[in-house]
């Protein structure tokens, strides 16, 4: 009995043992994070299990108190069917759509092979649950990978660089190639570690610095004051300027460069400026 893969649900199941075994190891254990040196075994939940090739790794660990959400109905039956243990610990349901705080009061972390269609949305969901979730090991498609831990200044740098890089420090641990997968993808796979950092705050508005950092780089060829021309204009209004005032707040030097060319710190900044 094998799982067939679907495509509307990107599913590649992983074959290779040895890349599995590599990933389950990547979860560290006490976690490097303040609050959680005491937490072991590390409640952990694994994204989309499939036919458990990293599944039957984390089982393996002591350290780790593991729970799984699968949405394959077929993959839920064979999970159960082969690995026995996992009944009770396996949730057949949309992680998108889950209240993580139900079945996690405290903190916990997660490790998957993400499905590759809606990986930059589970970063999303990740990040609505940062204080609970100190560490993430994940495997993506090679480029998302490389724009997650990608620094200022270069095309890849994107929207999840910045708002990952806020609350996480990222680590790209290895590559990983088409044919380790069945069926293959057509691109190269990646495995990345997340571990939170020590920012308890942003300092600034954390839904309009969403904004800014999405808005900027939604036009991500114009400088900033151009793609932020509604962001300013509302600052403007609200603050009652004149003509003059608003030219003088958009001669600073910011709003002449792109977005790929600022950090996390001045997205923080510019953020503070729009208040």
């Amino acid at each position: 009995m094998e799982v067939r893969a679907k495509k509307a649900l990107g599913q590649h199941f992983l074959t290779d043992l040895s890349i599995a075994q590599r990933i389950a190891e990547a979860l560290i254990v006490p976690c490097p994070v303040t609050g959680c040196e005491e937490i072991n075994p590390m409640p952990a939940l694994e994204i989309g299990p499939g036919m458990g090739v990293l599944t039957q790794y984390l089982l393996q660990r002591e350290d780790v108190d593991l729970r799984m959400v699968e949405i394959d109905s077929e993959s839920v039956n064979y999970l159960l069917v082969h690995f026995p243990q996992v009944q009770g610990k396996l949730l057949e349901a949309d992680f998108l759509k889950l209240r993580l705080e139900r079945f996690f009061p405290g903190k916990f972390c997660v490790i998957g092979n993400f499905p590759y269609n809606i990986s930059s949305q589970i970063f999303f969901k990740i990040l609505d649950y940062k204080e609970q979730v100190p560490q993430v090991v994940c495997m993506i498609q090679k480029e998302v990978a490389e724009r997650i831990a990608e620094k200022p200044g270069t095309k890849t740098y994107g929207i999840l660089s910045v708002l990952l890089q806020a609350w996480y420090d990222i680590e790209y641990l290895f590559t990983v190639g088409e044919g380790a997968f069945n069926p293959p993808p057509k691109v190269k796979s990646a495995v990345i570690r997340l571990v939170r950092n020590n920012r308890t705050e942003l300092g600034c508005d954390e839904g309009l610095f969403k904004t800014v950092v999405k808005t900027g780089f939604n036009q991500r060829r114009k400088t900033l004051r151009n793609s932020l021309k509604p962001l300013i204009r509302a600052k403007a209004e609200r603050d009652g300027w004149t003509d003059e005032q608003l030219a003088e707040f958009t001669s600073d030097p910011v709003f002449e460069l792109r977005p790929e060319r600022l950090s996390v710190e001045e997205f923080i900044a510019l953020t503070v400026k729009l208040s």
